[in-house]
């Protein structure tokens, strides 16, 4: 249900875009921003107390930054987007336009905490509040780049709502096999993102995020660790 709401959100915020066009004011875009930053880091801090080992959720933090730091996640999805371009900036001059705002759509909307977060979120059962968040975020930014990039960004949202969607259907085969406490773990880890990702929204910081991704796959052997300490 998260998902096809924040594929909804894509295709109608780029259609808004393709309509106004740029006459939509910078700053009631940024102040949309601001408040959806600062939702964000509540919505984090709200998930990280939830958890009940400060000492296991530091450590999940810590060994899942330097698990993605070795893998240069962040660097590698940069590598990507730009090999992507590339790609399919060799078409045709008409079609650049649309290639670049298919793959800057995808590379925004698709692939990040937030739609990690909430695909797993959904998935485990523990609601849609991320992916509503990520939905309004994504609506926003579309109509932005639908401006400036054209139709591409819509055709975005198809491929994002497969990614979401695996993730949440992973999520959900693993939900019979674990309990409270070890999805208060994850979504702690999560929530600890989430304030991260928020702060970046606010331009406050430049904080690598993604790099800190595989703490949720460490997030519950540090739960089962310490439980049993």
């Amino acid at each position: 249900m998260g998902t096809g709401i924040n594929m909804i959100a894509i295709v109608v915020g780029s259609l808004a875009g393709l309509i106004i066009k740029s006459r939509l004011p910078q700053r009631y875009v940024e102040i949309i921003f601001q408040a959806l930053g600062l939702f964000t880091i509540y919505m984090g801090v709200k998930l990280a107390f939830d958890n009940q080992s400060i000492l296991g959720l530091i450590l999940s933090l810590v060994v899942g930054g330097l698990i993605g730091e070795g893998l240069r996640l962040e660097d590698r999805l940069n590598h990507f987007g730009q090999w992507l371009r590339s790609r399919l900036g060799r078409q045709g001059k008409g079609e650049t336009g649309f290639a670049e705002g298919f793959v800057n759509a995808f590379l925004l909307f698709g692939v990040g905490p937030m739609a990690t977060l909430g695909a797993l979120q959904e998935g485990l059962g523990e609601g849609i509040e991320i992916l509503l968040t990520k939905s309004l975020l994504d609506g926003i930014a579309s109509i932005a780049l639908a401006a400036g990039l054209g139709v591409g960004v819509a055709l975005s949202a198809p491929l994002v709502g497969l990614y979401q969607g695996v993730l949440t259907l992973f999520a959900h085969s693993l939900a019979p096999h674990i309990g409270e406490p070890e999805i208060a773990a994850l979504s702690a880890a999560g929530g600890v993102m989430l304030v991260g990702l928020g702060l970046n929204l606010l331009r406050i910081t430049n904080l690598r995020v993604t790099n800190l991704l595989p703490g949720l796959l460490v997030a519950i052997p540090m739960h089962y660790f310490f439980s049993a300490v």
